[in-house]
């Protein structure tokens, strides 16, 4: 039997991200071989901006070639953000395949559209989450698209999530999947495992494939892009899933049970399965997602590497900050109090009041361990808000600097928290989905033990209360935020 037959091949991975898109060639144990990347490349509309799908198909077909005459992949497994889809014709050699042009979430939506949809938008349970900012939402998405192109909406076959899409361009199969359409489409109902009532509402139905697994084989590399491009036609095209949700399957297939996970970078992305669905509360960034598996998951989000460049500044120092530099912070009660960017994130009506409370931090290093301390206490609110999961694993970009997770473990000492540095999550996770089927023990896993701020404790634990006073009275007017901001400081 050879490496492809047992399993053991490598497994191409598609992440497609808002910016930039990567593909990898990821071993079967998870373990990152190759990655090659290019700019998510945006137009200006007509009829909206959208994502230039046409030049991406071209890059993905030829990079998926190159990578597999280096390293014989056996199989190809997108992923992707979960705030895109693509309305398509029937026929993926069409053009790009699409019936209208893919709209990038990230522009505002005429007024009309934007109050138009409000009242078909359903309950929290329908949606997932709030109603987002910009063109966020599938459903709004498939709305704008229907309002205003009627004509080429009526002769569409097909509505897929990103990571379908390209599987229905790779293998010509198509698919709707759980954790996807659970990631805050506004299209799926994750607690009653049914569609939302605007599909029936505005006859989407029709639009709608079959469900597949996110591990599921849907067909091979179709023949007309095995001429075109020298792809293999042996190779295995799965269905694919949502890049968050592929992160924390990850940990899943290590054989972790019961856990919290933090993913770190532009947004700080919680996980928990333990999660009450009464506990959550879409004011405060929480959200109801969907695993691979199609199961719940508590959720909760919000943008704490934008909130760190606030207060970091835009070239912050690339070495670690020093543990002396927080206790100075700490001791002098040097405090961030959300919110600095337009979204409130966790604390409702904070949205542009961030500022910097007591003693300015003057040095460019002060502002990073203050913006890392900002971060590590937002975390600590996501996990408390999520559940009492006693094992929470961090992993994402604020892992680099050991003071970040060292301040989450020393604010959650009844809990076991360990960090992840590999910064390959979401590839990890989708490779893994290749051998979901025949993986007979758990995938490696290395998790470590963060830094010991011990002595730093009950100062923290005082300066976390101070700033979590601040945080909650931003929700408030702004007399009773002055208040809080002079009894701390007075």
């Amino acid at each position: 039997m050879n490496d492809r037959d047992s399993g053991a091949a490598p497994v191409a991975v598609l992440d497609v991200g808002k910016t930039n898109v990567k593909l990898s060639a990821v071993a079967a144990d998870g373990t990152l071989v190759e990655t090659i990347s290019v700019p998510n490349r945006v137009l200006p509309g007509p009829p909206w901006r959208h994502h230039d799908l046409t030049r991406l198909g071209g890059w993905v077909f030829e990079t998926l070639a190159v990578l597999s005459r280096r390293h014989g992949l056996a199989a190809v497994v997108a992923a992707g953000h979960g705030s895109g889809g693509v309305l398509t014709g029937a026929d993926p050699d069409v053009g790009d395949g699409a019936a209208l042009p893919m709209i990038d979430y990230e522009q505002p939506l005429p007024p009309d559209i934007r109050d138009g949809y409000s009242p078909l938008a359903g309950t929290f349970l329908d949606r997932g989450s709030a109603t987002m900012h910009g063109a966020t939402h599938q459903a709004r998405q498939l709305y704008w698209m229907e309002e205003r192109e009627p004509d080429a909406f009526g002769k569409a076959r097909w509505y897929l999530g990103l990571p379908q899409y390209w599987a229905w361009r790779l293998s010509g199969v198509a698919a709707s999947e759980a954790s996807f359409l659970g990631a805050q489409s506004h299209l799926w109902n994750v607690a009653e495992r049914r569609f939302s009532p605007i599909v029936s509402a505005r006859g989407w139905e029709r639009l709608m494939p079959p469900f597949s697994k996110a591990w599921q084989t849907l067909g091979w590399i179709r023949p007309e892009l095995v001429r075109r491009f020298g792809l293999p036609a042996e190779m295995r095209v799965l269905t694919g899933g949502h890049d968050s949700s592929l992160n924390h399957y990850r940990y899943h297939a290590a054989g972790l049970r019961d856990f919290t996970v933090i993913s770190t970078g532009t947004w700080i992305v919680g996980f928990s399965r333990s999660t009450p669905i009464e506990r959550l509360d879409e004011h405060r960034g929480m959200t109801l997602n969907s695993d691979v598996f199609g199961n719940r998951l508590g959720g909760i989000l919000t943008m704490g590497g934008r909130e760190f460049s606030h207060i970091a500044g835009s070239n912050p120092p690339t070495d670690d900050a020093p543990i002396e530099v927080l206790g100075r912070l700490v001791a002098q009660r040097t405090i961030a109090a959300p919110s600095f960017g337009d979204d409130d994130g966790l604390f409702p009506g904070s949205a542009g009041r961030g500022r910097i409370l007591g003693p300015a931090a003057e040095t460019a290093m002060e502002r990073k361990a203050l913006a890392l301390l900002y971060c590590a206490l937002l975390t600590v609110e996501c996990i408390e808000a999520l559940s009492a999961d006693r094992l929470v694993v961090l992993d994402g970009s604020f892992l680099r600097d050991p003071l970040y997770a060292g301040v989450v473990a020393a604010l959650l000492p009844e809990r076991q928290v360990r960090f992840n540095l590999d910064a390959y999550g979401v590839a990890a996770g989708a490779a893994l989905l290749a051998g979901h089927e025949t993986r007979e023990k758990p995938a490696p896993l290395a998790l470590s033990e963060s830094i010991d701020l011990a002595r730093l404790n009950p100062d923290l634990s005082r300066y976390a209360a101070n700033w979590r006073a601040v945080a909650r009275a931003m929700r408030g007017n702004r007399d009773k935020f002055e208040n809080t901001e002079g009894n701390l400081h007075g």
